[in-house]
């Protein structure tokens, strides 16, 4: 079996050696740069990972994992031009590069290359697999909806937020383990396991962001802290701090997310200490905990070899080591 290490090195080699050399250049350049931003390359990871729990050799699913990581960034893509942000891991945003038209036409060509990848995969599964991916991409576009509508409603609910989240970041995470499950020939059974495994890390995942954003360090977490109080970001933290403060408390946080003109820091520090006191933190720890150990369960619950296991659960619970 394989490492994180390797199979990392294998999705990054696969992807370098990518050649888009149709014309225009103007279309496939931005492409190229985009994928070559790097990240952590986690949904391609799981789906190696998963294949390799039950197959030995994984480069026959290269393809079908740098379909998943292209999916991905092609809707990063799409998100940096809705949200009008001008960096994307350190470097200029496609539509800053270049131009808006720019970015909306590359990103559209990035999800037709996802998927003429996607179907090179072993003809035995390829409906399944692009039921699977198709659906997926269903739900990811509804959870931008979602996040797109909470940003003008002040009375998102934790539920729906949850669900949010789970439609935006979870289902792929899911469909990477189980897609790569399917392409291994693993039981149904395994492969239902699989993708609950990767939807209660997800959840996980995405929580422990919130959480970073307000008490995580800035050296290890890789961005400043505060982002997500400073743009009145309806994250998991803001709605349970909304919801349990009291009425000085509520006043208190309705008049930083009401206020136009403020100093950055005096913000964050705020309402920080609402959080603090309120509990916030605690809380969303511990809800962290709990979708981690649900993930933790699903995992057990794969009928195979514990030892073959090994590589899937020291990688989940790095993810899960971002300094909280």
């Amino acid at each position: 079996m394989y490492n994180a290490s390797q199979l990392l090195e294998k999705v990054q080699a696969y992807i370098a050696g990518l050649a888009y050399s149709r014309p225009p250049v103007g279309l496939y350049e931005p492409v190229t740069y985009t994928l070559a931003l790097g990240g952590k390359r986690i949904r391609p990871l799981l789906m190696l990972m998963a294949y390799n729990i039950y197959k030995e050799e994984v480069d026959s699913i290269l393809s079908s994992a740098t379909a998943i990581e292209t999916y991905h960034n092609y809707t990063l893509l799409h998100d940096d031009l809705m949200d009008k942000a001008d960096l994307r891991r350190g470097n200029l945003t496609v539509h800053k590069k270049w131009d808006e038209n720019t970015a909306i036409l590359s990103g559209d060509t990035m999800l037709v290359l996802a998927y003429k990848m996607m179907t090179q995969c072993d003809e035995r599964y390829l409906k399944e697999v692009m039921d699977i991916f198709n659906e997926t991409a269903l739900e990811i576009g509804e959870g931008q909806q979602y996040d797109m509508e909470f940003e003008t409603r002040m009375d998102v609910t934790e539920a729906e937020y949850l669900e949010m989240i789970r439609l935006k970041t979870s289902v792929l995470l899911a469909a990477s383990m189980k897609i790569g499950a399917v392409l291994a020939g693993a039981s149904a059974e395994d492969a239902s396991n699989l993708y609950a495994f990767g939807l209660q890390l997800g959840l996980a995942f995405q929580l422990q962001d919130d959480y970073l954003d307000v008490y995580g360090d800035p050296a290890v977490f890789g961005k400043k802290i505060g982002g997500d109080i400073l743009c009145n970001k309806k994250t998991y933290m803001l709605i349970n701090a909304l919801q349990r403060a009291d009425e000085g408390q509520r006043a208190e946080l309705n008049r930083w997310l009401e206020a136009e003109e403020y100093d950055p820091q005096e913000k964050i520090q705020a309402v920080t200490a609402i959080y603090d006191a309120i509990g916030i933190k605690e809380l969303c720890h511990a809800k962290i905990e709990s979708y981690f150990h649900a993930a933790s369960q699903c995992l057990a619950n794969v009928q195979v070899d514990d030892t073959r296991k090994e590589v899937l659960r020291e990688f989940a619970a790095s993810l899960m080591k971002r300094n909280v």
